[in-house]
């Protein structure tokens, strides 16, 4: 009984910490931005389980974690891996470890090969991710088009752009992330619906 209270807490965490408010609906812990995700409740739940499997995985190779900056992010069980890892070595042996997960359905390898980033960095490139989010509600002209539905990732000035969108979605999102200051680059890691 222990373990099912500590994954509730855990799962409610994520939702909080990711901007999502808890909401408990047949026994269940979902967030309330699943009524506008295009993945269903459970793809959701399984995203968050494969980023805590992912991180606990990657911590227990001690050498690996300690000398990197490691950053797991899955969408619709396609996971992108970015941070900093000092060796290329580095680099393959995290993707072999978040690729052993199981459901992870692809792993995007982003981690640059480089020291891992400062503080300041870091916190620049949560500023951006946060700007990038609130451009993406002025986007006109497409209905039915949800800014929710877009996972915003940024690491060194570069933002990667994930989620379920049309690829007429997807280009106007692209386009409005270019034109945020301090984004040096976009990267597209869609699926497309159409």
């Amino acid at each position: 009984m222990y373990a099912i209270k500590a994954l509730f807490v855990a799962v409610a965490a994520v939702f909080v910490l990711n901007g999502c408010a808890p909401l408990v609906v047949g026994g269940t812990a979902t967030g309330v931005a699943v009524v506008h995700d295009r993945r269903t409740a459970g793809t959701v739940l399984e995203d968050q389980s494969i980023e805590l499997k992912a991180l606990s995985a990657l911590r227990k190779d001690e050498e690996l974690y300690k000398q990197s900056h490691l950053n797991v992010t899955s969408y619709n069980m396609m996971v992108l891996l970015s941070g900093e890892t000092p060796t290329e070595g580095y680099k393959q042996r995290a993707e072999q470890i978040v690729s052993g997960i199981e459901r992870v359905r692809r792993v995007y390898n982003e981690l640059r090969v480089a020291a891992p980033s400062s503080m300041m960095s870091r916190s620049s490139d949560t500023l951006i991710t946060g700007k990038v989010k609130t451009s993406l509600f002025s986007i006109k002209g497409m209905e039915g088009f949800d800014p929710t539905r877009v996972k915003v990732v940024t690491e060194n000035g570069t933002v990667y752009l994930m989620g379920l969108l049309t690829r007429r979605e997807g280009d106007a999102v692209a386009e409005e992330a270019r034109s945020v200051g301090g984004v040096q680059r976009v990267v597209k890691l869609f699926e497309y619906i159409d």
